[in-house]
């Protein structure tokens, strides 16, 4: 069975799990995680867009990161199966969360 690797464009509102703020679909990208507490949900396996996984676990923000082909990153780590994956911040992420974030990656 082949394998698909390529992103699979899902741009979708939702209500965040973890705070219940009602996140709109994003205008130019796909949102994938809350704009307001930053946390996400374990719904892909392999591929961005394929919402295989069987986990659905809550995914935390546990840090930031850098890529120089898609700029700032959130780390994510799921509560439940512990499996880490970077997400795009998005422009209307809250800043004061990703400032909170920023400064517990340096305490550590």
């Amino acid at each position: 069975m082949r394998i698909k690797k390529n992103f699979i464009h899902q741009n979708e509102g939702f209500v965040c799990e973890h705070c219940s703020f009602e996140n709109p679909a994003h205008p130019n990208s796909c949102r994938n995680h809350c704009r307001q507490c930053l946390y996400s949900k374990h719904v892909d396996q392999d591929v961005p867009g394929d919402r295989l996984s069987p986990c659905a676990g809550l995914m935390k923000p546990i840090g930031i990161d850098y890529s120089g082909k898609k700029g700032q990153l959130i780390l994510h780590q799921c509560c439940r199966c512990k499996k880490r994956m970077k997400n795009k911040i998005a422009e209307d992420d809250d800043q004061g969360e990703l400032i909170k974030l920023g400064l517990e990656m340096l305490k550590k």
